[in-house]
């Protein structure tokens, strides 16, 4: 009976985790289906934008006084995530999300690689590197990638990794308020370019039910599923689940966009896969702050 009572709360974990992601993918296919009428800028805008609302209406942050707060770490949070969401939405104007999500996903493999230093290691590199490879648009044949939407999807891997390194320090500092906080910050600079970009179509109530469901199921749904995963899950299992995101990504991209992917590709996903999540199990510090691409 003891065993079955500890192993609830970490299922329970798992299958938060797994809503989550899938939640992600969902709602950046949902998001793709506003760049004809908003632009990338503007979706992003929409999910930063309507989602901090969500999450300063639940969190209320300012009900708690911080004057000797890491402020610096959250603003960098905060505009990391801001930037890293604008250029990841923007790769997805011209390359398939699974493949989008795998190439962002190199910086969070790249903190995990860094923090690890076993022999084994240096396999998960080079696995990296050949998946990378298959993807890179460096060879013509049939299901070559736009160099401009894989440059975008590498800019968004970066800011992943400052996401990371700003959120763990504004998360010692604001604990659960960090989140809030951080959407907020971001959609100060998101909300302004969708806006230079679409102008007034970003107040068409036509629009507002899918801006509404990008907010929810990019960031209120998942950032809640996250916490509770966090906070029940050791921070390497989290991590090693975290790796199947882009695999994830790829069937949402097939199922809601239509999105077919060569045989290199989905190859090339599984080896980013299989890096990310033996890189994540061999660090020492592994990492548990990834919350949101």
């Amino acid at each position: 009976m003891s065993s079955r009572s500890s192993l609830a709360p970490v299922l329970l974990a798992i299958g938060a985790l797994t809503i989550a992601m899938a939640s992600y993918q969902c709602g950046a296919a949902i998001a793709k289906h506003l760049f004809s009428q908003v632009g990338a800028q503007g979706a992003t805008a929409f999910r930063l934008g309507l989602g901090a609302l969500m999450m300063l209406a639940v969190r209320r942050p300012w009900r708690t006084a911080r004057r000797s707060a890491n402020w610096r770490a959250l603003w960098g949070y905060g505009l990391s995530m801001g930037a890293m969401n604008m250029v990841f939405y923007m790769a997805l104007r011209t390359i398939p999300l699974g493949i989008a999500v795998a190439l962002e996903f190199t910086g969070p493999l790249a903190i995990a690689l860094f923090a690890s230093r076993q022999l084994l290691d240096f396999a998960w590199i080079a696995l990296a590197v050949i998946g990378l490879f298959l993807l890179l648009p460096l060879h013509g044949h049939a299901h070559a990638l736009d160099p401009i939407g894989v440059l975008y999807a590498l800019a968004a891997g970066v800011g992943w990794a400052l996401y990371i390194l700003f959120g763990q320090k504004a998360g010692v500092a604001f604990g659960g308020d960090a989140v809030a906080l951080g959407i907020a910050i971001g959609a100060l600079l998101a909300v302004p370019v969708g806006f230079v970009h679409a102008g007034t179509a970003m107040f068409s109530l036509a629009l507002l039910p899918l801006g509404l469901g990008v907010a929810v199921l990019s960031s209120a749904l998942p950032y809640t599923l996250e916490m509770i995963a966090l906070t029940r899950l050791h921070a390497r299992t989290f991590s090693v689940l975290l790796s199947l995101e882009p695999a994830i990504a790829a069937v949402a991209g097939m199922v809601f966009l239509g999105e077919q992917l060569g045989t290199l590709q989905w190859l090339a996903i599984a080896a980013i896969v299989a890096a990310s999540a033996g890189a994540a199990f061999g660090a020492r510090q592994p990492i548990a702050e990834p919350l949101a691409n």
